[in-house]
């Protein structure tokens, strides 16, 4: 099974949690990047199938996942873990099952408010925007305690000025709510390029034609952003060859972060997080838990974490 994790990394492009070790440092690495502790492998989420794109539940007692383990409807399929408590390793995740995930490609899963799913699917069909294999749309669906999953909505084509999603592949949706507005963040080739977007939360509930975040955007491919709770900071992948202090990357995809005083601010230049959570393998969909302690994120086909004290903000 261990051919897989290529065949999921390709999709992505791609436990106890540990306490905080820090590797040493050139004089020249920021706080930020100092503070996180040695990544180390979320081993009772991961199999020898590919397993990334990881972000936990708002309380931190549930961990979602795309795998592409047996016990898949096709493809990539949206698992999450649970557990009694953040001191405690996860379970075995279980399968999200149908509507959620299909004999396509699902992945990308970002739980949110009310029992809201975002997630994306390479689903097919009059409603999409041009989805299919490589190609994959934003949807939204809500999960009832007493009925299980409703049906996904998709969040409409930016083509036709109803929403996010282009005829391009979207990633790793990430939804924050700020006093300017609830923003919708991911990433998309829409351009040609995978670029970091971000499209505003209308009245009715839909999203409005999305812009470029384009303090963090390059040339290289930059993808698969998640922003913190409170708005001030971001990670995201990027094959950057350099940050913005001139720091070298590791090789393939790197996590990189980004942060800001207020939300009316755009965000600062990127940084590199460092030798603790980037080696010369690929490090994508990075994610920040609820309570800013813990990053998550894929490594050539596993899940990792890493933690750190809590960001004075």
């Amino acid at each position: 099974m261990r051919h897989l994790k290529s065949v999921f990394c390709s999709i992505v492009a791609t436990i106890s949690l540990p306490s905080v070790v820090l590797a040493w440092y050139p004089a020249h690495w920021p706080p930020a990047q100092k503070s996180w502790s040695v990544a180390t492998p979320v081993a009772e989420v991961n199999s020898t199938a590919g397993d990334g794109c990881p972000i936990e539940s708002r309380d931190g007692l549930s961990l979602y996942i795309a795998s592409a383990r047996p016990g898949t409807l096709g493809g990539n399929d949206i698992w999450a873990a649970d557990r009694a408590s953040k001191d405690e390793p996860f379970g075995e995740p279980q399968n999200l099952g149908a509507p959620v995930n299909t004999a396509a490609n699902d992945y990308c899963p970002t739980p949110i408010h009310g029992s809201w799913l975002l997630f994306v699917s390479e689903r097919t069909g009059a409603g999409t925007c041009n989805a299919g294999p490589g190609l994959g749309d934003i949807y939204m669906i809500r999960r009832n305690a007493a009925f299980g999953w409703g049906e996904p909505s998709h969040l409409g084509c930016m083509e036709a000025g109803t929403g996010p999603n282009s005829s391009g592949a979207e990633f790793s949706p990430s939804l924050v709510s700020t006093h300017e507005g609830t923003f919708l963040y991911f990433s998309s080739t829409v351009s040609g390029n995978h670029d970091i977007y971000r499209s505003k939360r209308r009245r009715d509930g839909s999203f409005g034609p999305p812009e470029p975040v384009t303090e963090l955007n390059t040339e290289y491919d930059d993808r698969m952003p998640n922003v913190s709770r409170d708005g001030l900071e971001v990670v995201f992948s990027s094959t950057r060859p350099t940050d913005a202090n001139g720091t070298a990357a590791f090789g393939g995809f790197d996590v990189y972060v980004a942060t800001r005083r207020n939300t009316r601010q755009p965000f600062s230049a990127p940084v590199n997080v460092g030798p603790n959570v980037n080696t010369s393998g690929s490090e994508t969909r990075a994610s920040l838990s609820w309570d800013l302690e813990r990053l998550y994120f894929g490594r050539n086909g596993d899940i990792y974490s890493s933690s750190r004290p809590r960001p004075r903000r």
